[in-house]
């Protein structure tokens, strides 16, 4: 489900506030071309070294000779009292970021049309740029008093345009300045939470937003913003708190009962959640999103046939069907129903839900040795879906491991390393190949890489600590890697057994079958069953050995683990 904490959402409440023609800066989208010609002004009169001057600009705008057309521009505006050749040589110099004959040209075009709020945004932009906390104030000032229903709108603009230029604690020192000159007004005040919150500065943010609602208590956007504030620092409960209030306020608004929906399944408190689901599908019963997410909170709480009653009704909306399709596939790959799963999953992709569903299906394919239709169906996907190039090459790279064929899955994994060299998830799949060749050298690099960046990666810990202990002698180093391993995941089953067979190497037999037999308890993998008759035969026990591996070898008689420990110690029994 998405997360429901953002900032992002408020930015959208507002529409273009930097000037006229939907641009907060020329460089965003609008270039020279686009404001060279200005509008005919029956009004003013223009001699002809104006005409010349203009003109001179606009070929100039047309040979990509900016500069030129900005002087142009510039010494034009100066003549004629038409406001708007200052503004366009404004938007010129803003996007040739040359700030001096910006700054010239707007102090043209406000002189010329002092209440115009374009250019007093331009103004606060540039003031901003240039650290002029006086200038800046002193023009918000006015466009809060000449246009206070677009103040809000206007400075979240500003504010989003100059937050990537790491302008915002500068911002909020402007805000602040103007609120006191205007101590009370709450807009003022809740655009300041917001720049406290992107600081962060959470505590600030809240602060300010507490405020904001004792002006002026019903206002269901701060009190929304508290419930994202409350959120974003992990307390749940007054997060539904805020918006159970912000819902009662506005019963009708469909968004807001969807975030509240969100966070109550966050904080686990489904009933209430399917209660809520419910008084929307009362009012709207075909809302696809309220359906699957009924179906998800019943899947969350194990109540599989609700979940598939609520899944199947979105098999008939085309826009749901892919990912009902795929949810259902899930389902039956838990039921242990493969086949099923597959038809669901070839579904959901022919029905738009595309790479996840196929990459499910070749889970399973490949979990069914089926190679041959394995191998076809990647092929297909590597020309489908060009962005999931290094997906699709892990996948093609376990298919030739699966295949027995390790060198190829090598080599692929090693040309995806050219591209991304610190990608993890490549180095640790090279890693595992690089066993299976024996190239321990380059194993043990991959995985020292992988922990340079992350030194409590588990998987990287584990399997550098196993490697070490079955295939060389440095049992002091295996030993570091696994204590911490063990450390961070006590009760991982593939760890303890790494440790017990660590103690087998070593000689200490009591203490290794201890650890493994506890790892079995965890999880009856064949490998840890092999390590396990191992050493109880090992230990000069056959008997007891033969009695615990002979069932779990009739059950898996293709084993790799299983067939190494009988050829190797009963290879004329069973």
């Amino acid at each position: 489900m998405k997360k429901w904490i953002g900032i992002a959402i408020l930015f959208s409440l507002s529409g273009c506030a930097v000037s006229p023609e939907a641009t907060s800066e020329p460089e965003a989208k609008t270039t020279p071309q686009d404001v060279l010609t200005p509008r005919a002004n029956h009004n003013t009169v223009i001699d002809e070294e104006v005409l010349y001057l203009l003109m001179t600009a606009e070929l100039a705008g047309q040979r990509n000779q900016y500069d030129l057309a900005l002087d142009a521009y510039l010494q034009a505006a100066k003549r004629v009292d038409d406001a708007r050749i200052a503004e366009r040589a404004v938007k010129i110099g803003m996007f040739l970021k040359d700030e001096k004959r910006t700054r010239e040209a707007l102090d043209i075009w406000l002189s010329k049309d002092q209440n115009n709020m374009p250019a007093r945004k331009f103004a606060v932009l540039l003031a901003i740029k240039n650290s002029d906390r006086k200038v800046a104030v002193d023009n918000l000032d006015v466009i809060l008093s000449d246009d206070p229903a677009g103040f809000e709108g206007g400075m979240l603009e500003i504010i989003k345009a100059l937050e990537k230029e790491g302008r915002t604690q500068f911002i909020y020192q402007v805000l602040d300045d103007l609120s006191q000159l205007h101590p009370d007004d709450s807009g003022l005040i809740f655009l300041q939470a917001i720049v406290a919150s992107l600081l962060p500065d959470n505590e600030l943010a809240q602060q300010k937003i507490n405020r904001v609602l004792e002006l002026q208590p019903d206002w269901n956007k701060a009190i929304i913003f508290q419930a994202q504030l409350a959120g974003r620092t992990g307390d749940v409960k007054k997060a539904r708190e805020y918006l159970e209030k912000a819902v009662r306020q506005a019963p009708d608004d469909r968004q807001l009962r969807k975030m509240l929906l969100e966070v109550l399944v966050n904080a686990s408190a489904y009933d209430d959640a399917i209660k809520l689901c419910q008084t929307v599908l009362d009012e709207y019963p075909d809302d696809g999103e309220t359906q699957f997410t009924m179906a998800l909170i019943y899947l969350q709480q194990n109540q599989i046939d609700k979940a598939e009653s609520y899944l199947e009704k979105l098999l008939s909306d085309p826009e749901w069907e892919g990912r009902a399709s795929y949810y259902l596939g899930k389902i039956e790959l838990d039921k242990q129903q493969p086949g099923k799963a597959l038809k669901w999953f070839d579904r959901a992709a022919a029905s738009g839900y595309g790479f996840d569903a196929e990459i499910a299906s070749v889970s399973i394919l490949l979990n069914q040795k089926q190679l041959e239709e394995v191998e076809s169906r990647i092929k297909k996907m590597d020309a489908k879906y060009p962005e999931q190039h290094l997906r699709i090459l892990m996948m093609k790279a376990e298919l030739y491991s699966q295949w027995g064929k390790y060198q190829e899955a090598y080599d692929e994994l090693s040309n995806a390393l050219k591209d991304t060299p610190d990608n993890r998830d490549v180095l640790y799949a090279r890693a595992l190949i690089a066993e299976r060749l024996h190239k321990l050298d380059v194993l043990e690099a991959d995985l020292k890489k992988i922990l340079d960046k992350n030194p409590d990666d588990v998987a990287a810990l584990n399997a550098l600590g196993y490697t070490l202990t079955d295939d060389t002698q440095r049992f002091d180093d295996a030993e570091k890697y696994l204590v911490r391993a063990l450390e961070l995941k006590p009760d991982e089953a593939v760890i303890i057994d790494s440790y017990g067979w660590l103690q087998f190497k070593r000689g200490k037999y009591d203490l290794a079958l201890e650890y493994l037999n506890k790892a079995y308890e965890k999880q009856q993998e064949n490998e840890i069953a092999a390590h396990i008759a191992e050493v109880l035969w090992v230990m000069g026990k056959p008997q007891e050995s033969r009695d615990f591996f002979e069932p779990i070898f009739k059950k898996y008689p293709d084993d790799e683990y299983l067939l190494k420990f009988k050829n190797r110690y009963m290879p004329s029994e069973l």
